[in-house]
């Protein structure tokens, strides 16, 4: 496969190898439990197997993928995809926006629109971002980091300041986006107007003694929550080499440990199509699949649980937080000013995981509402 800063070109016979696994996949005997209770449903999987391998196309979305507008830097000899959406007035202050897993820049573009061009959408020209979408290392069209010398944070500073000549600017992020964005603002709190996230990093240590009935209610969903759902996390964090190979090999093995997470994460009470198209979620696994990066996506939770990613201490920039109720945590505001200069705090009314996509009208307004005292 050919990629160069605007163009995506997946050969012919790739995609009819893609099609020809699909046709041959080996099921497995499923168990006797309900729908979804054991995992990734069979018969959902089933029906979106079939669509991938007959009537998707993946020529239309590659396409819309080459038509955005995708650049590539070289930042100290690692490659960094992104896209960039100018501002539509002049001196738009520059924000930088960093998804997290299972997602790539895809997901961010819908919000990326609404921030560059607010007035397109019924907001004011004078909200107006220019807005930059990396591709994570290791993520679809960013190779993997060579070595942690220069960790992500670090990359993206210099994308901003060095690369775009951005002195300033803004960030928001999600999950791994989260905690890069606030290690980025930690690390540069002089280039940073404020940073926007959806979770926030626990505080490195604290008095259990201190700890109030709503944070101790906290604490214990996520206990909850990582027994129940958290077994992916441990594994990509642990041996996310031997998951690979079977998720490297098998792109019914690679929608199946997606699928089940858009499912779960997202605000879909259950119905993964309220929430996503098909071609969204296939899109998704295309990618996935044709840049190889599933294995390599697994790397900052190997790395962070390997003691290898500095845990995030105090931001002091001023911070949002904003979190959808069927997110992965929803932290407490006292929780969060542990860690964070917290000005703004937003429980939102809807939407999940996959704000972004999901919710894009209610996370630009979030964005637009908080940086206006930060421009």
């Amino acid at each position: 496969m050919a990629r160069t800063a605007s163009l995506l070109t997946v050969p012919d016979a790739e995609v009819e190898e893609l099609r020809t696994r699909l046709s041959r996949t080996r099921w497995p005997t499923p168990l006797p439990v309900g729908a979804w209770e054991a995992g990734t449903d069979t018969g959902e999987l089933r029906r979106l197997v079939h669509h991938w391998a007959t009537d998707y196309d993946w020529r239309v979305h590659e396409a819309a993928i080459n038509a955005l507008p995708s650049h590539l830097a070289d930042i100290d000899g690692t490659p960094v995809h992104y896209l960039r959406y100018e501002g539509e007035r002049p001196g738009a202050l520059p924000i930088v926006l960093t998804n997290g897993w299972p997602s790539s820049f895809l997901e961010l573009t819908g919000l990326a629109e609404r921030l560059a061009a607010p007035s397109r959408f019924g907001g004011d020209a004078a909200d107006a971002f220019t807005v930059v979408v990396p591709s994570l290392p290791g993520f679809t069209l960013s190779p993997q980091r060579p070595s942690l010398a220069t960790p992500t944070h670090e990359l993206w500073h210099r994308l901003m300041r060095d690369e775009l000549g951005f002195r300033r600017y803004a960030a928001h992020g999600s999950d791994l986006g989260a905690g890069i964005t606030a290690r980025l603002a930690e690390a540069h709190p002089e280039a940073l107007a404020g940073i926007h996230v959806l979770s926030v990093a626990s505080p490195v240590s604290y008095d259990a003694a201190s700890v109030t009935a709503e944070e101790r209610e906290y604490l214990d969903a996520v206990a909850a929550w990582t027994a129940e759902e958290g077994g992916y996390q441990h594994e990509q964090s642990t041996r996310p080499l031997t998951l690979s190979y079977g998720l490297a090999d098998s792109p019914v093995g690679l929608l199946a440990w997606l699928v089940e997470k858009y499912r779960a994460w997202s605000d879909c009470g259950g119905d993964l199509s309220s929430r996503f198209g098909d071609d969204f979620v296939l899109t998704q696994a295309s990618l996935y699949w044709f840049t190889e990066c599933i294995s390599t996506s697994f790397r900052p939770y190997f790395e962070y649980g390997g003691g290898l990613t500095r845990r995030v201490e105090r931001v002091d920039v001023p911070t949002a937080v904003a979190l959808f109720p069927a997110d992965l945590g929803r932290p407490p505001r006292s929780w969060a000013e542990r860690t964070y200069n917290v000005t703004r705090y937003t429980r939102m009314p809807r939407g999940g995981h996959f704000a972004a996509h999901e919710e894009p009208a209610l996370l630009a307004a979030d964005l637009v509402e908080f940086f206006r005292a930060h421009r």
